[in-house]
Order: structure tokens, then sequence, then C-alpha cells
């Protein structure tokens, strides 16, 4: 048996008056998602914790069967994994986003959707300029970085994630607390670095948006994970374009498979990655393909975007794990992590759609795979992280 979990980062969402009161999910041509819904289980599933801060990081920490409650100690740490950066006594990672502000207001969390090739002689001038022995900055995808800082009270600061502020003004946000002032000290010292340097100064000349400052959020120390393996007894292979989803695998001991051209964005290798995962499949008997295109159309708030890219995930996706997996036996799971509803521009604390589909079990009548038919069947998973167990032993 091999079991294919698909989660489509923030897909779900709320009735868009752009789509004619639908949900991006209703509103979406995916005749392979609905197909399995039709012939599987939907219901909801809570993956977030009230005391916890909704994140990609507790969604799918839940998601891969573990409790956030027990294991969450921020974002950072699980990226610092997949860079290779050993977090010592005393450090603490921060996420480390460049970001595109304007007249005092959070215009874009992600820099324009910053490539790595011009994020790397940034990260580059910041070492040289702010880095020390107590801190140093750490290349990683795209517009998301790491900033590893030694000292005392750092893990204490009150840091808001910028994509939950797209539009207001950023100083009511910027860290406060425990050396929440030393932080945003640093933020601004980047600004004034950033604004001039020849990345900058090209993307300007083309009309782009420039990464003018850096954001600093989703801190942690160090985490130890139990292995995938000890808790569910199998192997696996995680694939994601986004460095927290592969510090994810590393920290479970799951194998992590890297895709050329996947970008957590509209222009992803979707086909790439369902063409590793099949690969990766005829090794091991566990696979986690990871999808982030569809929660950064929620968060720019892109309604049609998001349809958009869960058409693409279907086709290019599910559709071809669906065709490679023919004749064999297997069970695959879609579902979110959380919602990022389009008006919000940010996750909400919600329970998400889920469908598990057993091909040596299937059903029939079923409802196509969103938010309301899910909810009608009344199936409700109130621990997030135990329906894995339950998906891998149904």
């Amino acid at each position: 048996m091999k079991y294919v979990v698909v989660l489509c980062d923030g897909m779900s969402d709320h009735p868009q008056e752009a789509l004619g009161g639908r949900t991006p999910m209703q509103a979406a041509a995916k005749p392979h998602m609905d197909g399995l819904a039709s012939r599987g289980e939907q219901g909801l599933a809570n993956t977030g914790v009230p005391e916890l801060p909704m994140g990609s990081d507790v969604g799918n920490l839940a998601v891969l069967g573990y409790d956030p409650r027990r294991y969450y100690s921020g974002r950072a740490p699980l990226e610092a994994l997949n860079l290779g950066v050993k977090l010592g006594k005393g450090e603490v990672a921060f996420r480390c986003n460049f970001v595109h502000v304007k007249d005092g207001l959070m215009e874009d969390y992600s820099a324009g959707h910053l490539s790595t090739e011009d994020a790397k002689p940034l990260i580059r001038m910041l070492n040289e300029r702010l880095g020390s022995d107590k801190a140093r900055f750490h290349l990683g995808t795209q517009y998301r970085h790491l900033l590893v800082l030694k000292g005392a009270g750092f893990e204490g600061a009150k840091c808001t994630p910028p994509h939950d502020i797209s539009g207001q003004p950023i100083q009511p946000h910027l860290p406060k607390g425990s050396k929440g002032s030393d932080l945003a000290r640093l933020m601004q010292d980047s600004a004034l670095l950033l604004e001039g340097h020849e990345v900058n100064r090209d993307r300007r000349r083309e009309g782009r948006k420039t990464a003018n400052m850096i954001w600093l959020w989703g801190q942690g120390k160090g985490m130890e994970l139990p292995a995938f393996k000890d808790r569910h007894g199998m192997e696996g292979t995680v694939i994601s374009a986004v460095d927290l989803i592969k510090g994810l695998g590393r920290a479970t001991g799951l194998d992590v498979v890297e895709v050329p051209g996947a970008t957590g964005w509209i222009d992803s290798n979707f086909a790439g990655k369902a063409e590793a995962g099949l690969k990766a499949l005829k090794k091991r008997d566990f696979l986690f393909v990871h999808l982030e295109a569809t929660d950064e159309a929620g968060h720019k708030g892109e309604p049609l975007t998001k349809v958009k890219a869960i058409e693409l995930i279907d086709d290019q996706v599910v559709g071809a794990l669906l065709k490679g997996l023919e004749g064999q036996e297997f069970r695959l799971m879609v579902i979110p992590d959380h919602p990022t509803p389009c008006e919000l521009k940010t996750h909400a604390l919600e329970p998400v759609p889920y469908l598990i589909f057993d091909s040596t079990a299937p059903r029939e009548g079923g409802a196509p795979f969103d938010e309301a038919s899910a909810a009608k069947t009344g199936v409700f998973e109130k621990e997030g992280w135990s329906l894995m167990d339950r998906f891998l032993r149904a």
C-alpha cells in the first residue's frame, strides 16, 4: 500500500464576491479532486491550536501527525534545519523576510516575489554591514531567509508575520517586548542599506518592487521531533519548495527531494513535483507533497489566482499522481494546513476540509470536494494531528 498526502497550503477560503459567492475550491475546475471525494471520505479537521499562531508550521506539524502543543517551538528553527544551520547554546533563529515597504505601509510581504538570485547579494551585503559574531544572515529561498542571533531574551520578543499586515502601517507591528527594540533597530538599519543596493536600483528601473527592508519573525531555539518512522512505522519523502516544510521533513527523518523549478508560486514546476513523487514512491511507501501557490494567492487577496493554482495542482499534481499509481493499492489524502481567506490576506483559525480516497475500498455517491461539502458530512477530527494515524491505518 502506498500513502500519498497532497497538502495545498492555505487552499480553503470563504465565499468571494469575485467568484459569484463561491469559494475558490467551489469555483475551480478540479475533476481529479472532485472524483476522489465522490468516491472517498470528506470531513473537517482542526489543524490549529488556539494558544499557538495559526501558521504553516503549526498546520503542517498537525497534518504530519504531531501534536503542536507538545512539539512546536517556532518556525525559524525548522527552516534552519533545512539550511543546515545548527543552533548553538544561546542562539535563536528568526525568519528573515525581504519585504517592500512604501510610505510606511507593508505593500508586499514578498518584495515582489524576490528571486533567490537577487537575494544572494543582498544577504551578502547584510552580513558584511550588519553581521557579527552574534548576528549572522543565512540565504534561504526567494524572499524567505534566516537570521541567527546570539544572546538572552530574543526568543521572548513579540513579532508579527509580515503577511498578517498587508497594506497596513508597519510602525505598530514592529517587534516589541524582550529585545524588541534591538530587533526593530536592526530592521530599520536594513532599510537604509537596502534602498540604494544595485539589485534594488535595477528592480526599480525595471518597474519591479524592491526588497527595501528585512522583517524578523517566527523565532525559536533548536528543536527535536520523533522520527516519522518511529511514530508511524514507515519511511517516506517530502517534496516542497519551502524551507519550512523541507526542514520539517528533515526533523522527522523523511527524505527531502529537491525539484528544479519549484518556486512556491503559480509558476512552480508542479509537474516536476508529481514526477519526483512517483519516483520516490518506488523506494518509500509514504509521500508528502506540499504546494504553496494557493497560500500565496490568499495572502495577495487574489481569488482568481487561487482558482488557477487549484486547477494547476489538480491537473499537474493530483492527476499525474493518479495516473502513475494506476493499478496499485494506495490511499491519497488532499488537505490544506489552514485557510488563507482572500479577504483577510492571512491565515484563519478554522477547521479545514480534507478528502481521503482508498483505491481498495472506493465508495459511491459523494459530493465534490469543497468546504461546504466537507462540513455537511458531519465528520470532524477535533484533534487534527490524529488524522494522519487514521489515514495510515484506516
